[in-house]
């Protein structure tokens, strides 16, 4: 299973989201925003290597060891550097993605925001989405024009994640956005996580947010 985590806009928690499904899903997080990548990184080739055709894209994965440090998720991170963005093929991100997912099995790709084509080739690759946004009236719009993206592209949206939400309004964004909605709600511990570079699932399984992704994960499976 390939599954895109898209989002109209930046800034709506979908490196968050991607993380933290993967985990729950035991599978592998793809950091696939070429020019903005906000996943843990470390050492060794990443998605730039990989897509400039200077490395493997199973020897990029950087596989979770159950150290005390570091994300409990096997993570395809992705390079930091305007060079190297620039010498990467998005064309080939497509190929890579199926290689991961025919390796590991489920492949979550955190996606560039909006709907340039960078966006538009993991929801090509993708199966079907994840759609996240926040509940201002900003968000919720451009929300709206990335689920039209993902129809034509095939990526069916699976459920729509509204992140850091203290007073959801449910019902109008189910209405708006035509999919089920799992509420996640700002809480200390999903900042916490994301400072250690861990999902919240491993930082603070008992929390909220914790819950509501294996919830997430859960309903994908």
């Amino acid at each position: 299973m390939i599954l895109a985590v898209v989002g109209g806009k930046g800034g709506v928690g979908k490196s968050t989201v991607s993380l933290n499904v993967a985990d729950a899903l035991d599978g592998v997080v793809v950091d696939a925003d070429l020019g903005m990548a906000d996943l843990p990184y470390g050492p060794g080739p990443d998605l730039h290597d990989v897509l400039a055709d200077r490395a493997d894209v199973i020897e990029a994965v950087r596989e979770c060891s159950g150290a005390d440090t570091g994300p409990e998720v096997d993570v395809l991170p992705c390079g930091r550097t305007l060079a190297g963005a620039r010498a990467a093929d998005p064309t080939a991100l497509v190929r890579a993605l199926e290689r991961v997912d025919e390796h590991y099995g489920p492949v979550v790709v955190d996606c560039p925001a909006g709907m340039a084509a960078d966006a538009g080739l993991p929801l090509y690759a993708a199966e079907s989405c994840l759609l996240v946004t926040t509940p201002d009236g900003v968000a919720v719009p451009d929300a709206l024009r990335t689920r039209a993206l993902a129809r034509v592209l095939d990526a069916g949206v699976e459920r729509v994640v509204l992140n850091r939400a203290r007073d959801p309004p449910v019902e109008r964004v189910e209405r708006t956005l035509g999919a089920p909605v799992t509420v996640v709600p700002e809480h200390e511990a999903v900042d916490r996580a994301r400072t250690d570079g861990l999902s919240v699932i491993a930082a603070a399984p008992e929390s909220v947010p914790a819950e509501r992704f294996r919830e997430i994960g859960a309903a994908l499976q």
